[in-house]
């Protein structure tokens, strides 16, 4: 079975890179609408994008979806990210401004909002995508492949030369809830060398300690410090999360990213599409249903955002 939200529930923060005030608000929509993103602020017939992998156009630091008219969303990964963790298929989510709120870097507050609204059943088919061979991308050292899996599954590896952050690496099986418990409340992060760079550029205008977590050299720069000792590959596992969920249905698959983004994992999803013998549909059954990532998750709603946060 498919899901949407229950009611509307609203969002407001400021864009990490424009800087821009957002008002955000998450609709139900019936079955087979997926996920559109609705420009409040743009006429209509010209304003809605679908959050599918082929609308995305390239973008640095984010990901970007524009419509045949040129309208466009931004930094839409950690609501995407959010929505398929908590087993949402169809919603249309209205934006007044051209970037995706930052709120606190994470999804967690994404998650709250969803769970407090609750999640609605929608009686219908629900459709997987299965892989039946591997597919992989690279680029010098970045890796991103996708392999056959009976539920996703997301392995991720980083490597940084910043002492705060090495190397990590961590894998999770992403069904029932994994995402809640384990992925939602890791934030964004960056070196504050980068920070200055990015700004030079016009970038991140609306960052700050408090929406990111910023590293120098061995020290967290942003207050209260790190939420997980693991947080900045969790929060990459989040991205990946967030950018497959453009697929446009569940993916049956084990992800593996090794220093991979959001462009990585955009090239990954379309050298899948583009090979019609590497994937399948096939209908979820009740046995299948339970593996997918949001299965069970309303059983841990309604919320607040503190108390998801869990500090390891």
């Amino acid at each position: 079975m498919q899901a949407t939200i229950a009611k509307a529930t609203i969002f407001r923060g400021v864009g990490l890179h424009s800087g821009v005030t957002v008002r955000m608000e998450i609709a139900p929509a019936p079955l087979g609408h997926g996920i559109v993103f609705e420009r409040s602020d743009l006429p209509a017939g010209v304003n809605r994008i679908p959050a599918l992998w082929d609308r995305v156009v390239p973008s640095k630091l984010c990901t970007l979806i524009e419509n045949e008219d040129g309208a466009r969303v931004s930094t839409i990964e950690h609501i995407m990210a959010a929505l398929s963790g908590t087993g949402i298929q169809n919603a249309l989510i209205r934006i007044d401004a051209p970037e995706v709120p930052i709120l606190d870097g994470s999804s967690a507050e994404f998650v709250a909002g969803i769970l407090d609204a609750g999640i609605r059943i929608l009686e219908g088919e629900q459709r997987a995508i299965r892989l039946k061979r591997p597919v992989e991308v690279r680029e010098g050292q970045a890796v991103a492949r996708l392999e056959p899996a009976d539920h996703l599954e997301i392995d991720f590896h980083i490597d940084f030369a910043d002492e705060a952050i090495g190397r990590q690496d961590k894998v999770l099986d992403m069904a029932n809830g994994a995402f809640v418990r384990e992925l939602m409340d890791s934030r964004t992060f960056c070196r504050q060398a980068d920070v200055d760079v990015m700004r030079e550029n016009g970038l991140a205008l609306g960052g700050t300690y408090l929406n990111a977590v910023v590293v120098d050299g061995s020290k967290v720069l942003s207050p209260g410090g790190l939420r997980h000792k693991d947080e900045a590959v969790r929060h990459k596992m989040l991205d990946a999360m967030g950018d497959l969920a453009l697929a446009g249905a569940p993916l049956l698959a084990r992800y593996t990213g090794n220093r991979a983004g959001h462009a990585m994992t955009n090239k990954l999803l379309r050298a899948l599409f583009a090979d019609a013998d590497a994937w399948e549909w096939v209908t979820c059954e009740s046995d299948l249903e339970c593996r997918l990532p949001g299965a069970g998750v309303a059983a841990y709603g309604p919320v607040n955002a503190p108390a998801l946060i869990a500090v390891a």
